[in-house]
């Protein structure tokens, strides 16, 4: 009964948290200078086009009522029509997203692997030249920013060793099979493993771009825990039963040492899709921040309000399924 209490007051808080994203962002966007009509129109077009346009999209009505007309047609799952596109938002939108959650996730299980590697490596070699090795490591991989990174893979893999591929989703020259837009995981259901590995050549190295300060948090963090677990009682008890170093951190320390990390890779989640954007664009992947940069290029304000309130959407859920992860991992918030 309480869980069901926290997720209600969790989903109304999600709903306050919304309506506020998309109320700051409307009237943001619309008091910046700039005038999207006139930018989509060509030279040789008239007082009466840009006025007949800006009528059409509803820009001439002032801005608490073109937000009451906006959010009305939300609830109805009407988010408008791409200025530039000409094109449904939330088609749009649905259509880069599954590009966009595919590379974040590829990214997210490098960054665990390699993070969570990378401290058990250094808390079972603790003391040692291969534990400073790994911190001079991790703060070498925090100090440079991810599109530095992407722009470094570029260099070494696409063009000095060019292992993988550099720009696109998917060779353009395939036969594409999908009936979905999720294609890696499409690749892999339908046993098609040719696709899957023209598809990871394509987003491993945008993938490790992402991945290599995440992991290097993860690493940090997952290391420090491990290090304060390792001085209790229990795993002291552990080691006199006659279990090896190797065992003490794998059964007995990392169980309690990852709930701390399991929060820090579910929020560093939702900011590693808005890191995407300009991934995306450096390697011109065809998913959502690539769109997004569109959008705020021509000022596309349907679309740029679309894309946010999505990301809004992604961050609280992602937030409220860590709640709940971190609840069934911890007996105490089970059970006090």
């Amino acid at each position: 009964m309480r869980l069901i209490k926290a997720i209600l007051l969790r989903l109304v808080t999600t709903a306050v948290t919304l309506f506020g994203v998309a109320l700051i962002v409307f009237f943001v966007i619309r008091v910046v200078p700039g005038n999207p009509i006139a930018m989509m129109l060509p030279p040789g077009a008239t007082d009466a086009d840009v006025a007949r346009l800006t009528a059409l999209y509803g820009l001439d009505k002032s801005i608490p009522t073109q937000f009451l007309i906006w959010s009305t047609g939300v609830l109805r799952g009407d988010f408008g029509v791409s200025i530039t596109n000409r094109q449904p938002v939330l088609a749009l939108v649905l259509d880069h997203l599954p590009a966009t959650l595919e590379l974040s996730a590829l990214a997210l299980f490098i960054a665990v692997f390699l993070g969570g590697t990378a401290a058990l490596i250094g808390t079972r070699l603790r003391g040692t030249r291969v534990e400073a090795a790994i911190d001079v490591g991790n703060g070498m991989a925090l100090s440079v920013p991810d599109f530095l990174w992407g722009l470094v893979l570029i260099l070494l893999f696409g063009v000095l060793m060019p292992l993988f591929q550099i720009s696109g989703r998917i060779t353009p020259s395939l036969t594409l099979p999908f009936s979905t837009n999720f294609y890696l995981v499409e690749s892999v259901v339908r046993l098609r493993f040719d696709l899957t590995r023209d598809l990871l050549s394509h987003m491993i190295m945008p993938a490790m771009g992402l991945a290599i300060p995440l992991a290097a948090i993860i690493s940090q963090l997952l290391k420090q825990s491990l290090k304060e677990v390792m001085h209790l009682d229990y795993v002291a008890l552990a080691r006199t039963k006659g279990y090896g170093e190797t065992h003490v951190i794998l059964r007995e320390a990392l169980p309690n040492a990852v709930l701390p990390t399991l929060t820090l890779v579910g929020v560093q989640f939702t900011f590693l899709i808005g890191g995407t954007v300009i991934i995306e664009r450096l390697f011109s992947f065809e998913g959502l921040g690539n769109m997004a940069i569109d959008a705020v290029i021509n000022r596309d304000l349907p679309l740029i309000q679309g894309i946010v309130i999505l990301f809004a959407v992604i961050f609280t859920a992602v937030n409220l399924l860590v709640d709940l992860c971190y609840a069934a991992f911890n007996p105490r918030l089970r059970h006090g």
